[in-house]
This record gives structure tokens, C-alpha cells and sequence, in this order.
């Protein structure tokens, strides 16, 4: 696994702006070894490794694209015309790995077409506010449906989702069955603003789609797992409640290994102390406990390492806390990051 690393991005959070502690991107070899501080001086919101060459690493900030050809030992900002906006989000075409995708708040997509060394903003994806928050909506997650490069699909944080067929230049809004949902009584939820209830249904922090399943997007959201099977016109729950305690939707990954294993992190609310990473071996349809460890803090992240399907990392909001397994979940190691630091947002590995 020579120069294979875990990754941990460290920003703050809204509702402790007063919070001690270190940013930035955080690096540690897989086997073993000592956190390094690879980025200080700026928050980080995302790490991405790339999948067709792990000495890309790409870092979303306050400050855009930031992007490491050495395995993430040095950084350098990516060309990007115009302000700089926060990004949260990459992604790599699966067969076009030159083209990449970044995610941005306010709500805007990148378009990379030389492994985000340059950067151009498309057009603005127009997709009206549905609610307010504290907060721009982000978008947190772009994936892409297998076989279709230029189909994407994107899960936005208070702002449901999105999904372009044309390789982002246009974008069509998916949340309008989102909404209809929030009318059942256990899918209500307003918590930042009391405008609209839909406010839970519209909180989108990641969505995947499975080869296995290439029609079938799964979102994850503050009430839990959604599938659509129609483009986004129709979502449905998958009721991930009959499998965990905890339903609060923060992550979700297939494995680049098996097209029909799927993790996701389930825990309580945002701001939590509890949680579990699930994982699906039938495409999303029935799931188990895979972790073997207590958080402290939100599970905001499962990092699934690009070519060792072995090892998975657990990277949950408070206290510097990532876990990591090297044999498929037999095993887990505490990794906690080294000193005070704010507030986990994501891990990644290879």
C-alpha cells in the first residue's frame, strides 16, 4: 500500500461558531503512522482521492478548488475563474476520468476537463429556495448513473435535488415529491427556520447510484433513505428505520469494489453522540451494523479506499474521532486526530 493515506477535511460548524480547535486537511498513511497538518490556514468541507490516480487529492474550501498531485503533501489552488465560492463536492466521470465535477455553495457546479487542474462554472442550475437556513444550500453530493456520463444527479442541503442528462448545463429540480412526503406526520421536520416543514426532506447531505441498480439513485437525508426509480419524480422511503435505531441520513457510498455493496452513516440528528455505519449487500434493499465502534459525535462520513476494498474509515463529527478497519469490518482502530480540531466533515483513502 506504498503511498496509500486516509484523509481527514476539518471545518467548523454553525451552530458553535466559538469552537476551539484546528481546520484544515488532516493525512496518515493507511498501515501506520502520524497525522500530518496538510492544510491549515483554511477550512476544508471535502477530500476527494481520485479514483483513476491516487496522487490527486482535491480539497472543497471557502477558498474553491484546492488540488495535491503528491498523494496530498503539498497543495496548490486549482484554476478557477471569477470569485471563489465554498465547495463541497467532487466527482470523476467513471470513463472520462479527465472530466470532474465540483459542488459549491451557493448552490453552483464546476466542470474540470483535465483532472481539476481548471476549473469553469456552469450555468447556474436554477433551483428556487425552498426554504432558509443559516446557511447558502450546498451542494453536498454529485453522482453520476453508470453507463451515463452525462447524466448526474446531485443531493443539496436544504434544497433537496437535482439532475442534469446534458453533463451539467442544464438541471432539472427533483424535490417537488420530496415535499409532497414531508406531509406525512413522521417525515415532518423544521428545525433552522419554521416556515416549512419539508425543511427535513429537503436537508440532502449525499446520493449514490449503484451499477447494480443504475436506475435506482438513493439519497440521504435527515429523515432517512430514499430511492427514486423514475428520474426523480417519485421518491420512495426505504424505511431504513426497520434496520437501525438511528435514521438520520449523512452519507451513503456503493463500494467501487462490489457494485451492490452500499455503505451509509445512520445516526441521530446533526448534532449528535451516537450513531452506526450500515452497510447493504443487496443494492440498498436490506441492511446490518458493519462498524464495531462508539462515536461521539455524528457519523458525517464513510471513506471507502479506492483500491482496497478491505479498508473503510469512520470519520464522525466531534472530538477528532476516525476509525478505520483493515480487514472488512473484523477489526477497527481508533485514529484520532492529534490535538484540538473543530469539527470533522469528511474522510477518504488511497
Amino acid at each position: 500500500m506504498t503511498g496509500s493515506n486516509v484523509y481527514a477535511a476539518v471545518a467548523g460548524y454553525v451552530g458553535r461558531p466559538d469552537a476551539p480547535g484546528a481546520v484544515g486537511l488532516f493525512r496518515r498513511p493507511t498501515d501506520d503512522g502520524e497525522w500530518e497538518h496538510v492544510i491549515r490556514d483554511l477550512e476544508t468541507f471535502t477530500v476527494f482521492v481520485h479514483p483513476a490516480d491516487p496522487a490527486l487529492v482535491f480539497a472543497g474550501t471557502p477558498d474553491g478548488v484546492w488540488r495535491s498531485t503528491d498523494h496530498g503533501a503539498s497543495f496548490r489552488r486549482a484554476a478557477c475563474p471569477g470569485p471563489a465560492r465554498q465547495v463541497w463536492s467532487f466527482l470523476a466521470i467513471d470513463g472520462d476520468p479527465d472530466r470532474m465535477y465540483a459542488g459549491a455553495s451557493p448552490i453552483g457546479v464546476y466542470r474540470s476537463d483535465d483532472r481539476g487542474a481548471s476549473w469553469r462554472l456552469l450555468p447556474d442550475p436554477g433551483i428556487r429556495e425552498r426554504c432558509s437556513g443559516p446557511f447558502a444550500p450546498r451542494v453536498m453530493r454529485l453522482a453520476q448513473r453508470p453507463g451515463r456520463p452525462d447524466e448526474i444527479y446531485a443531493a443539496m442541503e436544504i434544497a433537496g435535488a437535482m439532475r442534469t442528462t446534458d453533463g451539467g448545463e442544464t438541471w432539472a429540480d427533483l424535490s417537488d415529491d420530496l415535499v409532497r412526503l414531508s406531509a406525512l406526520p413522521h417525515l415532518r421536520s423544521a428545525i433552522v427556520q419554521k416556515e416549512t416543514e419539508a425543511e427535513g426532506m429537503l436537508d440532502g447531505h449525499a446520493i449514490t447510484v449503484s451499477p447494480a441498480d443504475p436506475d435506482a439513485p438513493i439519497i440521504a437525508l435527515r429523515m432517512g433513505l430514499f430511492q427514486t426509480r423514475d428520474g426523480g419524480r417519485t421518491w420512495q422511503d426505504l424505511e431504513v428505520g426497520r434496520f437501525s435505531p438511528t435514521t438520520y441520513g449523512r452519507d451513503i457510498k456503493v463500494s467501487p469494489h462490489d457494485p451492490k455493496t452500499l455503505y451509509a452513516a445512520l445516526s441521530v440528528a446533526a448534532a449528535s453522540h451516537d450513531g452506526g455505519v450500515y452497510r447493504s449487500r443487496d443494492a440498498g434493499r436490506t441492511w446490518s451494523r458493519f462498524d464495531k465502534v462508539q462515536v461521539h459525535g455524528t457519523i458525517m462520513s464513510v471513506g471507502l479506499h479506492t483500491s482496497d476494498p478491505d479498508r473503510v474509515y469512520v470519520g464522525a463529527r466531534y472530538q477528532g474521532e476516525v476509525f478505520g478497519t483493515r480487514d472488512g469490518g473484523r477489526t477497527w482502530q481508533a485514529m484520532p486526530l492529534p490535538g484540538q480540531v473543530k469539527d470533522i466533515y469528511a474522510v477518504a483513502a488511497g
